[in-house]
């Protein structure tokens, strides 16, 4: 770990895009300001460990623990109401004009 002393309206950079200014200090809180690239995440270290707890509790779940909700909603398909459109054991048009027999 790399120990640095520096007072308010200090820099500190980290590799080419990340600047760490020093904004304030009092009694024993510290001001920072970070400029960083939009793609860089910066969480305090107790949301970001909250967030990877979460994360971790999240893909350890079991399946039956998982809300559940019709297959076409999960995906957002429409699906057909009951009554209409072929079911999976009716052929569609394209299916049942491929089983005719030719005509003679």
């Amino acid at each position: 770990m790399l120990i640095l002393a520096r007072r308010p309206g200090e820099r500190v950079v980290i590799g080419d895009e990340i600047l760490v200014t020093v904004m304030e200090v009092s009694a024993s809180t510290v001001r920072l300001g970070i400029e960083a690239p939009r793609g860089v995440s910066i969480f305090r270290e107790e949301i970001w460990l909250a967030v990877k707890e979460e994360n971790r509790a999240a893909a350890e779940a079991q399946a039956d623990a998982l809300p559940s909700a019709p297959i076409g909603e999960v995906r957002g398909d429409a699906a057909a109401p009951s009554g209409e459109g072929p079911t999976q054991d009716e052929p569609t048009q394209d299916e049942d004009s491929s089983r005719a027999e030719p005509e003679t």
